[in-house]
């Protein structure tokens, strides 16, 4: 057997680190772009329903169940769709996610009342199903684990990002309103959604499945990042998707991204609804929406640049929950508009940073099939807090006249979440 000298491993990893470079600067790019309207597509509705409501009729509730019934077709079909992209390759499948998506969520502006607004939310939630779980495990086959995290925030910047441009950009596409003819809630959601369409031609262009078809790195650096990535994958436990769903970790991860899903996407879906009840007009709403996600956003990337050096995934997921559980609760007790700003903007930076934490965990101890399945098992299941989250404050502002009861259930939720990883820092091993 073969054994390298010291001056081989380096020059190796040398090598290594050149690829990872390389792929950083010509993949993450195109893929943040992607994810910044796939979330935008999720959250864009809240700007939309300041008109469109009275437009089709929707009561809060309404509203609430319309926004997460979007998940039921994306939890369904999550798992399926990553088992897709495993056997015909990252880059043909993610493409096609795109292009779908984005004709449907375009299709939204044709919605006539509420049936058929759930019913195309529905569908769009189905082609949409696996995008994100398939771009974590596409950068799992790209990026070694002393990369991954870093590269991962990067990806997961577009989130916060896509509050903080998507508010002010949303208001003055609402003030389109009457142009030929069209009301402004549906110039947003068609101008909003068609580019993904338009990036999925471009992810046929730019992405390669693994770094042994990337023709834009050397032999040297193929092989080196490819032996880097094989050995790390070898080093893990389970293997295939049927010994991913029997590890009770994968079910523990599932339960928490469940409780956090309802807080992220209970104040994404709301946010401007909770502002106007502060008298703003919708350009202020914008305006004003972006601040605490603008913050979020450059404390998200500080965390991951010590979550990178630490490794202490578990850890620092426990106290992201808390800390958007305790931003929550501030904004209740004290519910002027600046100190509840406050509060909102502490729990947007606990919970923009906790996806970091969180997707860091399955890659440490799944591998090849069992990752791509696992992780969209994880995503699907916990995913359905996305119907959850959008409804329950939904029907509690119709039950209380105030949205201060569901900013306490998604605190609540954040509890839970906080909780549940403690018991899991049990059974994943950190230093």
């Amino acid at each position: 057997m073969n054994t390298l000298t010291a001056a081989q491993i380096t020059d190796q990893e040398t090598l290594a680190s050149s690829a990872c470079r390389k792929a950083a600067i010509r993949l993450i790019p195109l893929l943040a772009i992607a994810y910044f309207f796939n979330y935008l597509d999720r959250t864009n509705v809240g700007f939309a329903s300041l008109t469109m409501n009275d437009d089709l009729g929707l009561t809060a509730s309404q509203f609430g169940f319309a926004a997460g019934i979007f998940y039921v077709g994306y939890c369904l079909f999550e798992v399926p769709s990553n088992l897709a992209l495993y056997r015909f390759g990252a880059r043909r499948w993610l493409a096609r996610i795109m292009i779908t998506w984005g004709l449907f969520s375009a299709s939204t502006a044709l919605a006539q009342g509420p049936v058929s607004y759930s019913l195309i939310r529905l569908l769009a939630g189905i082609a949409e199903a696996g995008f994100f779980p398939g771009v974590i495990f596409f950068l799992s086959l790209w990026f070694p684990i002393q990369y991954r995290t870093r590269v991962m925030a990067w990806f997961l910047f577009a989130i916060p990002l896509s509050s903080v441009l998507g508010g002010p950009l949303s208001a003055a596409m609402l003030a389109m309103d009457g142009l030929w003819g069209y009301r402004g809630w549906q110039w947003l959601l068609v101008l909003q959604g068609l580019p993904a369409c338009v990036l999925g031609v471009m992810c046929l262009k730019v992405l390669a499945d693994k770094p042994a078809d990337a023709k834009w790195l050397t032999m040297d650096e193929r092989q080196a990042l490819q032996s880097a990535l094989d050995a790390e994958h070898e080093s893990k436990g389970a293997h295939s998707f049927r010994e991913s769903i029997k590890d009770s970790r994968v079910w523990l991860l599932a339960a928490i991204l469940f409780s956090y899903i309802i807080g992220i996407l209970g104040i994404g879906v709301w946010l401007p609804q909770i502002l106007k009840t502060h008298a703003l007009t919708t350009t202020q709403i914008g305006w004003v929406s972006a601040i605490p996600y603008l913050i979020a956003s450059v404390a998200m990337l500080l965390w991951a640049k010590v979550l990178a050096r630490k490794r202490r995934y578990v850890l620092h997921l426990a106290i992201t929950c808390a800390t958007g559980a305790a931003g929550f609760i501030f904004s209740v007790v004290y519910s002027d508009l600046i100190p509840a700003l406050i509060g909102l903007t502490v729990a947007l930076i606990g919970l923009s940073s906790v996806r970091t934490c969180f997707y860091s965990i399955p890659a440490t101890f799944l591998s090849k099939q069992a990752a791509a399945g696992g992780i969209a098992f994880i995503n699907a299941v916990g995913s359905l807090g996305g119907l959850v989250g959008p409804y329950a404050v939904g029907w509690l502002k119709d039950v209380t006249q105030s949205f201060n009861a569901g900013l306490i259930a998604m605190a609540a939720m954040l509890c839970i979440a906080t909780a549940l990883t403690l018991i899991l820092r049990y059974m994943v091993k950190e230093a």
